[in-house]
């Protein structure tokens, strides 16, 4: 999808120096980009058994949202810890400089539902890895992960394919 890689925009030396940031608000802004990368993700699993969508916070909720509504399935968010109002479960995860959990409303998933978890972005993977083991311990079936931009020279993909997943990006980008 080289459209889709054409909108996004690479912000040098951020949040630190060495980083290339890959800012999708310029991919948001244009009509035809929020249309690819929806229309890319769901042309991909239109054809798959999914019952929900699991968007992980918080871009993940932008595609994620969207896709449900175009495969006219439900969304669950997974979020930051004290986000959610209900009673959550979770799961924590190690960060490159310390650590982090992602929950979701125990009522969210029911044993046996198929999961498509959804993401602008996999680097390193920890997020999207902790976000596949919440679901599977609450009883989900995870389909697939699909996300809009892959790095995958973080190791992200690779980790997630450890897993078991199947992995589907619009595009890569090499680099950090």
């Amino acid at each position: 999808m080289t459209r889709i890689k054409s909108l996004i925009r690479t912000i040098a030396d951020h949040p630190k120096p060495g980083i290339q940031f890959r800012d999708i608000t310029t991919l948001l802004k244009e009509p035809e980009g929020v249309r690819l990368a929806v229309d890319g993700i769901v042309d991909c699993f239109r054809h798959e058994s999914v019952d929900l969508i699991a968007g992980i916070e918080a871009r993940g909720f932008i595609f994620g949202t969207a896709t449900a509504y175009a495969m006219g399935l439900g969304f669950v968010p997974l979020r930051k810890p004290g986000k959610l109002p209900g009673a959550t479960v979770g799961r924590d995860f190690d960060l490159e400089y310390g650590s982090d959990r992602i929950e979701l409303h125990v009522d969210a998933i029911r044993p046996g539902q198929r999961v498509l978890v959804v993401d602008d972005l996999v680097a390193t993977g920890g997020t999207a890895e902790a976000a596949v083991e919440l679901l599977r311990d609450v009883g989900a079936v995870v389909v697939a992960c699909a996300f809009v931009i892959a790095l995958p020279e973080l190791g992200g993909v690779e980790r997630l394919e450890r897993l078991g997943c199947r992995i589907h990006s619009l595009c890569q980008f090499s680099g950090h």
